[in-house]
């Protein structure tokens, strides 16, 4: 294996979080490195809903953190999401600058919608529901401009290489055929969720926790894994046939519509969450049980938007529209089939609001990280802002590390996993560890985990999936995204998870001196 040193920053992961670091870099020298070229696979391209920031006359930050810290459910750190909210504006002023197009007003104001959970209209959108991809394109445009940042789109993370002093000093990267060992002062984790351990997901099915499992292996504390947020309104697109399948990933009907006064009913047209015209936008995993409720016992779950929005689908909100004609259904005169399926990851990486984990040299930002602001149930439109305000902040926090003294090393691999064996996995995940869980569930979910570990130990999306079932196992109540069937109180005390790989357990270095 080559070993190439490179003198700045190493981004692993070419969405949002992962290239506003490598801009706020400069002018050290960075390194991005991205499994397919940008704009592909990466979740952030995917979200519709917007970036939520206070920017009306009657909000403010400190009205956006409670209620961010009000949607956590008891696991927000309440300075990290004033940290967070404090830097909304001058984040979507920085997008704004860099050439992202979001909505105005006539008066030139940003045009912004309320979604879940929010006391307020504050999330501003781009296209109706094209955020996601329109505000990733900008700094896509930026960052190929940038002198400092040289891409790599072809190159995949299978390791990390850590010292005899336990810091992170590089990472593994496979082009092809071909794997090289990058040595650099800072590694920035930006490699997302883990919706691809799951069939029912809304992400891409590349995302399967490489980034968590790996950092976990080499000794950095995973925090609050168990917290998977679902979102309640996938469209419930199948394969044609008697057989027919869910296809996955499943395309979204943003948040936003119900915001706009879409309404969640069954086949019967009976409202699922009452009759309340803000009961629809209770928090995300309210809305999700009540949906996975309608579709088990047979009534079906349908966004109906044929009041709320009608003939304005194909300019209001062009992605749903479009999504929806495709199989065959007009969400302008018929309500839109949709199930609950994996959304977002609030647990991750423990990592601060400059991306610092446990681990010296090592950073995660962006959805593979837990930075606090998410708790247990991550507050609508929160992620993209808090991929990039703090995406910024790990980029220059980053370009000021530097490597100590040639060290011993050692590289922690990690492996793939057969198709049928991950076809396996998420299966167990959907069945299991999905929308409401209980010990029974999990106990299987985790012993046929195990029986796939034991024949592909260094398998990271067995690992990352071991991560999320024993949280979940341990955590004996229902809080935020975690619903547990045979424990369906709140405790008291809200306690984080938090997981550390015993040190007799974490390879130690082999390798010569670097």
């Amino acid at each position: 294996m080559k070993t190439l040193r490179h003198d700045g920053p190493l981004v692993i992961g070419g969405g949002l979080a992962g290239l506003s670091a490598a801009l706020e870099a400069a002018p050290a020298p960075v390194l991005v490195a991205t499994p397919a070229p940008l704009l592909e696979a990466c979740a952030s391209a995917w979200a519709q809903g917007g970036m939520a920031a206070a920017l009306a006359e009657d909000d403010t930050s400190g009205l956006h953190a409670d209620d961010t810290v009000a949607a956590g459910a008891g696991l927000v750190e309440p300075e990290r999401a004033r940290a967070l909210t404090d830097a909304a504006r001058e984040t979507i002023e920085w997008l704004d600058r860099l050439g992202a197009p979001f909505d105005r007003e006539a008066d030139g104001h940003y045009h912004l919608s309320r979604e879940a959970a929010h006391s307020r209209a504050r999330v501003a959108r781009v296209g109706g529901d094209g955020a996601g991809r329109a505000i990733l394109s900008a700094l896509v445009t930026a960052v190929r401009a940038s002198a400092h940042v040289t891409l790599w789109e072809d190159a995949r993370l299978t390791g990390l290489v850590r010292d005899a002093d336990g810091r992170v000093r590089g990472a593994i990267l496979t082009r092809g055929a071909r794997r090289v060992r990058v040595i650099a002062p800072a590694v920035i984790l930006a490699t997302g969720g883990i919706g691809g351990l799951y069939g029912r997901t809304t992400t891409p099915g590349a995302l399967q926790g490489a980034g968590m499992a790996l950092a976990w292996q080499a000794g950095a504390e995973i925090l609050d894994p168990e917290f998977v947020q679902f979102h309640p309104t996938a469209i419930r697109l199948t394969t044609a046939g008697p057989d027919s399948e869910l296809v996955s990933p499943l395309p979204l009907a943003t948040e936003a519509l119900r915001g706009e006064g879409a309404r969640l009913v069954d086949r019967t047209g009976r409202y699922l969450l009452g009759e309340e015209d803000s009961a629809d936008l209770a928090p995300r995993d309210q809305v999700a049980r009540a949906v996975h409720a309608a579709e088990r016992g047979g009534r079906g779950a349908f966004l109906d938007a044929t009041q709320a929005i009608g003939t304005a689908f194909p300019t209001a909100f062009p992605a749903v529209y479009a999504a929806c004609m495709r199989m065959g259904l007009d969400p302008r005169s018929q309500p839109i089939p949709v199930v609950a399926a994996a959304h977002y990851h609030m647990g991750g990486i423990a990592a601060d609001a400059d991306g610092r984990t446990t681990i010296e040299g090592l950073y995660a930002v962006g959805e593979c990280a837990a930075t606090g602001v998410h708790g247990a149930n991550r507050l609508a439109s929160n992620s993209l802002l808090e991929a990039a305000a703090f995406g910024r902040r790990a980029g220059r926090m980053a370009r000021t590390e530097s490597l100590p003294g040639p060290s011993p090393l050692i590289d922690i691999k990690g492996a793939d996993l057969p198709e049928a064996d991950l076809a396996r996995v998420r299966a167990l995940m959907d069945r299991h560890a999905g929308v409401v869980r209980d010990a029974d569930g999990l106990t299987a979910a985790l012993a046929g985990i195990e029986e796939i570990k034991a024949r592909h130990p260094e398998a990271l999306p067995v690992i990352a999936a071991t991560l999320v079932i024993e949280a979940a196992l341990a955590r004996e109540e229902s809080r935020g995204g975690h619903f547990r069937a045979d424990y369906p109180q709140t405790l008291a005390v809200a306690r984080h998870s938090r997981i550390v790989r015993p040190p007799a357990e974490v390879p130690q270095p082999l390798l010569a001196a670097e």
